[in-house]
């Protein structure tokens, strides 16, 4: 069997695939009967679990129960719903069908272009299906003062915020400069988390040693950025919870989750961020398969996604304890970790890969006022032999600051496609303003050009090309939408809308991973092997993570935390 499980585990795994383990719903009540999971004790029994008024009213050993294991919700211990580019209501109708039932969420995305009036937002549409959406209050919009962002929340705003009751906690706490220096606006937003009794979400890629313990002693409780093994294990010494992350573009599962083992306590699931196409294909269940099949123990494992976080954030997520909500989900073993079925509140929200939950409609609201751009905007006058590049990774928010010779045609600086290293631009969407320009690598356009106004924090344009006349016409797209993901390929154009804040449809979930997966083939096929080119696209202006990255006020070294040059 994938994983180990408790030296108590002594019945069979058979697979249930009917509904014969139900007893007839009555007013509201029914009994289920299989394998118990009790991650809060460690055990695992058959037995039957009573659902009455949408609490567990007891839960009942039973030697001769059959039926599917039953198990706890899954949580995603961090995630913005916004990059799904689904409303929060769609966002749960995808993530209940794989076991999925809460999530801790950081409005940071939306909170970046519509400040309060996005958050309440988030969480109105959120309070419309049965889900757990656990929101926080986003500490630090705009993210850096070198970009143009649609809001700032300054102290006393976040102070407002962490009193809402809907508010569990203070979102990851980016300007880890400010902690370590101890900044007088930092320290306020700090002490409001105290104040409120409310946890504090870390971002410190790269701290270690003496910083992190310092980072961790001002009240920073969890980071989500670890990249290497040694780091994270730094933060777990200094007293921080490490969110072990696999999302759409960031992935450190593979490196981290040795960490399960010997620090299970410690230890959370996360996705961070998750487009659309993915989310279809799976969520935080993805992230448990892989580990059982990796031989860590089951109950370490379903606690990095269930008890942890609750305990954590003190989420108001059921355990299958008595008393607590009924919300749980039924598997058909942990070998192949299939879900059945999932419920909220006692309510069936899945069933056999299906969501049962109904669509909301809901109004769009934005924040967008850019000016249309010609090719003349995106002209970059050669002033040297040598210019500064930009080298996107796979599966990384980094980016690795490099050296090139560019390629110049009539005293102007080109895309070089054969060189794979491409023009880039991010622009002001808030009001008008010229375009910033810099060079990237990574993306392996031979053609074409992408663009999008999901670009990390501040949510501006940022579009990337194998020509100025692609990327005028990619942008200009988005300008006339008012928001969405675009691809240009020579006479070709294809358009993803996103009218909720230039960063979320008010579409069908399904729908709105289709066209986001068709465009996405588009672009590969147009020579991008990355795996996901839009999300790696919406980093490359993610001032808060080292080495290069571009805003719309210039080009910015993220290991000096100051603007540079682009020649050299």
């Amino acid at each position: 069997m994938a994983g180990s499980l408790p030296d108590n585990h002594n019945f069979s795994g058979n697979q249930a695939t009917n509904n014969s383990f139900m007893e007839k719903e009555s007013n509201n009540s029914f009994t289920i009967t299989g394998k118990i999971v009790d991650v809060v004790s460690g055990q695992i029994f058959p037995g039957r679990v009573e659902v009455a008024a949408g609490l567990i009213k007891s839960v009942v050993p039973d030697d001769n129960a059959e039926g599917p294991w039953i198990l706890p919700g899954l949580i995603d211990a961090h995630v913005h719903i916004e990059s799904s580019m689904l409303l929060p209501s769609e966002f749960a109708r995808l993530a209940v069908v794989h076991g999925t039932t809460a999530t801790v969420s950081d409005p940071h995305e939306i909170a970046n272009v519509l400040g309060k009036r996005g958050i309440k937002f988030m969480i109105s549409n959120g309070g419309k299906v049965p889900f757990r959406f656990n929101f926080g209050a986003p500490s630090c919009v705009p993210a850096t003062p070198y970009e143009t962002s649609g809001a700032v929340l300054d102290a006393a705003d976040v102070d407002e915020i962490l009193s809402w009751p809907e508010i569990k906690y203070l979102s990851e706490m980016m300007n880890f400069p400010g902690v370590l220096n101890s900044d007088p606006e930092v320290m306020k937003k700090l002490a409001s988390a105290k104040k409120y009794g409310k946890p504090v979400d870390g971002h410190a890629p790269g701290l270690d040693g003496e910083a992190a313990r310092a980072y961790a002693m001002a009240g920073i409780t969890t980071d989500h950025e670890c990249f290497t093994i040694d780091e994270a294990l730094d933060k777990i010494n200094a007293g921080m919870k490490v969110l072990i992350r696999e999302g759409s573009a960031a992935r450190n599962f593979d490196e981290l989750i040795p960490l399960i083992s010997d620090f299970p306590n410690m230890i959370m699931f996360c996705s961070d961020d998750k487009h659309p196409d993915d989310l279809v294909g799976g969520h935080i269940n993805l992230l448990i398969k892989r580990a059982l099949k990796a031989g860590f123990p089951f109950m370490n494992v379903l606690r990095a996604c269930t008890l942890n976080p609750v305990v954590h954030y003190r989420l108001n997520s059921g355990l299958l304890q008595a008393g607590d909500l009924a919300d749980f989900i039924l598997i058909d073993n942990p070998d192949d970790f299939n879900v059945l079925a999932t419920y909220v509140g006692g309510q069936k929200v899945a069933e056999s890969g299906k969501t049962l939950i109904q669509r909301v409609e809901e109004e769009v609201i934005n924040a967008f006022d850019a000016r249309r751009i010609t090719p003349a905007d995106l002209e970059v006058v050669a002033l040297s032999e040598g210019i500064k590049v930009q080298q996107a990774l796979e599966g990384q928010l980094i980016t690795v600051k490099k050296l090139a010779k560019p390629r110049i045609a009539d005293g102007k600086v080109v895309s070089d496609v054969a060189a794979d290293i491409l023009k880039m631009m991010v622009m002001n969407r808030y009001s008008a303003a010229a375009p910033a320009i810099d060079f990237v690598s990574g993306f392996g356009l031979t053609r074409g050009a992408i663009a999008s106004t999901v670009a990390h924090d501040s949510h501006n344009i940022i579009a990337v090309g194998a020509d100025d006349e692609s990327m005028t016409r990619a942008v200009n797209l988005l300008v006339e939408s008012k928001g969405g993901i675009s691809f240009v390929d020579g006479e070709k154009e294809w358009l993803l809308p996103l009218p909720v804040a230039g960063l979320m449809s008010d579409k069908d979930g399904y729908e709105v991973a289709r066209l986001y997966s068709s465009i996405n083939a588009e672009v590969n096929g147009s020579g991008s092997a990355l795996a996901a080119p839009f999300m790696t696209l919406s980093f490359m202006a993610l001032l808060v993570i080292p080495a290069l990255k571009l805003s719309d006020k210039g080009l910015f070294d993220g290991t000096t935390f100051s603007f540079t040059t682009l020649f050299e």
